[in-house]
């Protein structure tokens, strides 16, 4: 389950849809004859929210696999190429939008290629390096002028908006984990996060600063990919990243670039909290030690 489902589990979860290969082929063969022979096939691990098809050797093909997904294509058609110019790093930009037709519900998007592997601490050749790349890649989105941008909404989860959104599923995660972690710490940082305030100044903000979003080419922050959950509103969001996948000293490196305060920095790691909290109430390893480094990083910042 992806994160953006387990925030909404306020929710009935989405319905799901399965693609395979051959409607993939029909859809481009119906609506873009010209790259009808071409061959399709899935790329290695397609994401929960998309499912993603190649197109020959410089292309892909993304389908939203749920209704709930399907309202992000029209935004990334309207705003990736507004954006791409303006950012330091490839980001992917659409060449054509697809119909619903009988045998897929939803509009669907034609990209180009970016190439690259998702992002983890074993494959990243320089953290600290890693860290300030990505840091100027945000600094650069929230220097875009946000007039007119997409609000808050299910559109994008929320993202941008309020943790408040979120604070029955975080509730839940409490009870869940109670004994197993630090829960009274946990609680602690949750509530400064929902009691500090933001200036309101809106910014453009990616919302899924996920390693599986992040593409690395030789070791180096390549491409940041996935503006699904992209928009305008408080840009804290994008900062869990450096929780859930920086080292220490890039973390702090990440904070020094973008010169970031401290109301910002803690409704940031409340940001995170709430990621790891709810994945890590499901029983996932991998959230679990993200939150022990989140609750350290918390701890030795108040000592």
């Amino acid at each position: 389950m992806s994160s953006k489902d387990a925030a909404l589990s306020l929710g009935p979860p989405p319905q799901r849809i399965t693609v395979d290969a051959a409607q993939v082929r029909r859809l481009i063969a119906d609506q873009f004859p010209q790259w009808a022979g071409l061959p399709i096939r899935p790329v290695a691990k397609s994401g929960w929210d998309n499912l993603t098809f190649h197109l020959g050797e410089a292309m892909l093909v993304r389908l939203p696999s749920a209704a709930e997904y399907a309202l992000a294509v029209a935004k990334e058609q309207r705003w990736l190429p507004a954006l791409a110019p303006r950012l330091p790093l490839p980001v992917p930009v659409p060449l054509a939008q697809g119909r619903p037709d009988a045998d897929y519900p939803f509009p669907w998007s034609v990209y180009r290629w970016l190439p690259g592997s998702a992002a983890r601490p074993d494959r990243i050749a320089d953290p600290v390096r890693f860290a300030l790349d990505l840091a100027a890649f945000l600094a650069a989105l929230q220097r875009i002028d946000a007039a007119d941008g997409p609000q808050p909404g299910t559109h994008n989860w929320f993202r941008g908006g309020t943790l408040r959104t979120f604070d029955s599923l975080v509730q839940r995660a409490f009870a869940a984990l109670d004994g197993h972690i630090d829960v009274p710490l946990a609680r602690e940082i949750w509530a400064s996060a929902l009691d500090t305030p933001w200036d309101g100044v809106e910014t453009w903000f990616h919302g899924d600063m996920a390693p599986g979003n992040l593409l690395l080419v030789d070791g180096d922050l390549s491409a940041v990919i996935d503006f699904g959950t992209c928009g305008v509103g408080d840009p804290s969001c994008d900062l869990a990243i450096a929780w859930t996948l920086l080292t220490p000293t890039a973390r702090a490196a990440f904070r020094r670039r973008l010169a970031v305060d401290d109301a910002t920095w803690a409704r940031a790691r409340g940001w995170a909290l709430w990621k790891t909290l709810v994945t890590c109430a499901r029983g996932d390893e991998e959230a679990a030690t993200i939150l022990d480094g989140i609750l350290a990083d918390a701890s030795q910042a108040e000592s």
